[in-house]
């Protein structure tokens, strides 16, 4: 697949970088179901070309990834019988009935596309901008380094403003620590790059207008190291994170995310699998600002 609908791809440096970008700025980014299959196919060509060794994954527009997208038309087009429903919607679980489906579903396309992502055989690079919100964590977790611009913000909402437990790839603990995770995920609060470069989150921080040639030099660093060698640095570190129990942790709370979905499908009447206004979270597309957490105030000021 050369020509993608909902990505765009660069390559740099006579093949030896790629860069990848979320092109849905219209829907900030939103991760459709056609963006996350084109992003396999993606990593999957980068990582087929033994001349690429460095991918970076960026976004267009105001910023990175808004999360999965839940509301727009072109998502419900995808998911609903009809001339646009995206084809694996009748594969991998599709055709099931009940939590069976949505299961396989979300493992395949939300879960196990972004593990195979962690564990490319290139090294990686997230250059965030903007906002970095829910589902958008996941792909920046997924890669080997962050690097961002001064003003961006990290924050998971789905708990706040759908009654989720987390998303699908549940790094939070590993990235954020697991009291700052409680915390976030209790509020809704987000905190900023500052403060994600000190928890060790992310590795640079650029000005904005420069953010896309410092990436570039970054990676073009990274490209001098011997393949071997720099597969084999990733490799013990994920091996070490594993070890420690990072792959069994997001195993668990892969099913207690299923749980979750399954609770709110089985006491909603419409079958909706997440909370709606009547169960006490806001309405999403309404829901007060998110907010940078501060250590001195409850809620800081929107």
């Amino acid at each position: 697949m050369s020509d993608y609908k909902f990505l765009m791809w660069e390559s740099h440096d006579d093949g030896t970088i790629v860069r990848i970008l979320l092109n849905r700025p219209e829907a900030r980014n939103a991760q459709n179901r056609g963006m996350l299959v084109e992003l396999d196919d993606a990593f999957g060509r980068a990582e087929a070309d033994d001349k690429v060794r460095v991918v970076i994954l960026a976004g267009e527009g105001k910023m990175f990834s808004s999360g999965h997208d839940i509301g727009s038309a072109v998502a419900k087009a995808e998911y609903r019988p009809g001339p646009d429903q995206h084809p694996t919607m009748k594969i991998t679980g599709g055709t099931r009935d009940g939590a069976e489906s949505r299961m396989l579903q979300e493992w395949h396309y939300f879960f196990q596309n972004t593990l195979r992502w962690r564990n490319l055989r290139k090294i990686t690079i997230a250059q965030v901008h903007g906002d970095v919100f829910s589902a958008g964590l996941m792909l920046m977790w997924a890669c080997d380094l962050i690097v961002g611009s001064e003003e961006v913000r990290f924050a998971d909402v789905v708990g706040t403003r759908l009654g989720m437990c987390g998303m699908e790839y549940f790094g939070h603990p590993w990235e954020f620590g697991p009291r700052k995770t409680k915390e976030l995920m209790l509020t809704g609060d987000a905190i900023d790059i500052h403060e994600a470069y000190q928890l060790g989150m992310v590795s640079k921080v650029f000005k904005r207008e420069e953010l896309a040639e410092r990436t570039l030099e970054m990676a073009r660093r990274i490209a001098q190291v011997p393949t071997m060698a720099a597969l084999l640095i990733k490799e013990s570190v994920n091996q070490t994170m594993d070890n420690m129990g990072f792959y069994n942790s997001l195993q668990a709370c892969f099913s207690l995310h299923q749980l979750n979905h399954s609770h709110w499908a089985e006491v909603r009447e419409d079958k909706v699998p997440r909370a709606g206004e009547e169960h006490g979270v806001p309405n999403w597309r309404t829901a007060p600002p998110i907010v940078v957490s501060v250590k001195d105030k409850v809620r800081a000021d929107g």
